[in-house]
Protein backbone atom coordinates (compact mmCIF):
# COMPACT_ATOMS: atom_id res chain seq x y z
CA UNK A 1 0.00 0.00 0.00
CA UNK A 2 1.44 3.66 -0.93
CA UNK A 3 0.18 6.93 0.07
CA UNK A 4 1.40 9.86 -2.09
CA UNK A 5 1.00 13.07 -0.92
CA UNK A 6 1.11 16.34 -3.12
CA UNK A 7 0.40 19.67 -1.69
CA UNK A 8 -0.55 22.76 -4.06
CA UNK A 9 1.30 26.14 -3.61
CA UNK A 10 -1.73 28.27 -4.39
CA UNK A 11 -4.46 26.72 -2.00
CA UNK A 12 -4.37 24.84 1.27
CA UNK A 13 -5.50 21.54 -0.38
CA UNK A 14 -2.95 18.45 -0.62
CA UNK A 15 -3.81 15.57 -3.48
CA UNK A 16 -3.72 12.54 -1.86
CA UNK A 17 -3.14 9.46 -3.96
CA UNK A 18 -4.09 5.85 -2.40
CA UNK A 19 -2.25 2.88 -3.74
CA UNK A 20 -3.82 -0.32 -3.21
CA UNK A 21 -1.93 -3.58 -4.28
CA UNK A 22 -5.23 -5.55 -4.33
CA UNK A 23 -4.96 -8.06 -7.71
CA UNK A 24 -7.46 -10.36 -6.81
CA UNK A 25 -10.00 -7.64 -5.15
CA UNK A 26 -13.09 -6.82 -6.93
CA UNK A 27 -13.67 -3.43 -5.35
CA UNK A 28 -11.47 -1.62 -3.04
CA UNK A 29 -12.45 2.09 -1.19
CA UNK A 30 -11.07 4.05 1.25
CA UNK A 31 -13.16 5.93 4.12
CA UNK A 32 -12.70 8.38 6.72
CA UNK A 33 -13.76 11.60 8.68
CA UNK A 34 -12.78 12.94 5.08
CA UNK A 35 -16.19 11.85 3.61
CA UNK A 36 -18.06 11.08 7.14
CA UNK A 37 -17.54 7.28 6.37
CA UNK A 38 -19.45 7.00 4.22
CA UNK A 39 -19.22 3.37 2.52
CA UNK A 40 -20.99 4.37 -0.68
CA UNK A 41 -18.40 6.44 -1.89
CA UNK A 42 -17.43 5.39 -5.31
CA UNK A 43 -14.49 2.92 -5.28
CA UNK A 44 -11.42 3.05 -6.41
CA UNK A 45 -9.46 2.44 -10.18
CA UNK A 46 -8.35 -0.69 -10.99
CA UNK A 47 -5.66 -0.70 -13.08
CA UNK A 48 -4.18 -3.31 -15.31
CA UNK A 49 -1.61 -4.25 -12.73
CA UNK A 50 -4.01 -5.40 -9.94
CA UNK A 51 -3.39 -1.77 -8.53
CA UNK A 52 -6.59 0.06 -6.72
CA UNK A 53 -6.03 4.38 -7.27
CA UNK A 54 -7.44 7.13 -6.49
CA UNK A 55 -6.95 10.43 -5.38
CA UNK A 56 -8.78 13.02 -2.80
CA UNK A 57 -8.07 16.94 -2.40
CA UNK A 58 -7.84 17.64 1.33
CA UNK A 59 -7.92 20.43 3.18
CA UNK A 60 -3.99 20.97 4.72
CA UNK A 61 -3.60 21.57 8.73
CA UNK A 62 -5.83 18.77 9.42
CA UNK A 63 -5.83 14.95 10.58
CA UNK A 64 -7.78 12.85 9.03
CA UNK A 65 -8.79 9.26 9.92
CA UNK A 66 -9.36 6.43 7.38
CA UNK A 67 -9.43 2.78 6.08
CA UNK A 68 -9.74 1.08 3.09
CA UNK A 69 -12.79 -1.28 2.40
CA UNK A 70 -11.06 -4.34 0.53
CA UNK A 71 -14.39 -6.69 -0.92
CA UNK A 72 -16.35 -5.68 2.26
CA UNK A 73 -13.53 -6.28 5.10
CA UNK A 74 -12.14 -3.28 6.69
CA UNK A 75 -8.14 -3.00 6.49
CA UNK A 76 -5.56 -0.19 7.99
CA UNK A 77 -2.49 1.24 5.48
CA UNK A 78 1.02 0.30 6.61
CA UNK A 79 1.61 3.17 5.03
CA UNK A 80 -0.57 5.35 7.17
CA UNK A 81 1.45 8.39 9.21
CA UNK A 82 0.03 6.74 12.60
CA UNK A 83 -2.94 4.88 13.99
CA UNK A 84 -5.54 6.12 16.66
CA UNK A 85 -8.00 3.61 18.57
CA UNK A 86 -12.05 4.57 17.93
CA UNK A 87 -14.30 3.47 20.71
CA UNK A 88 -16.83 3.28 18.21
CA UNK A 89 -15.37 0.54 15.84
CA UNK A 90 -13.45 -1.23 18.41
CA UNK A 91 -10.10 -1.20 16.47
CA UNK A 92 -7.49 1.46 15.16
CA UNK A 93 -7.75 3.56 12.19
CA UNK A 94 -5.13 4.72 10.02
CA UNK A 95 -4.53 8.71 10.68
CA UNK A 96 -3.37 10.95 7.39
CA UNK A 97 -1.77 14.08 8.93
CA UNK A 98 -1.68 17.19 6.72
Amino acid sequence: MAITKQYLKSKPICKVTFAVPAEEAKEVKVVGTFNKWNTKVKGLKKLKNGTFKGTVDLETGNSYEFKYIIDGVYVNDSEADGYLWNDFASAENGVLNL
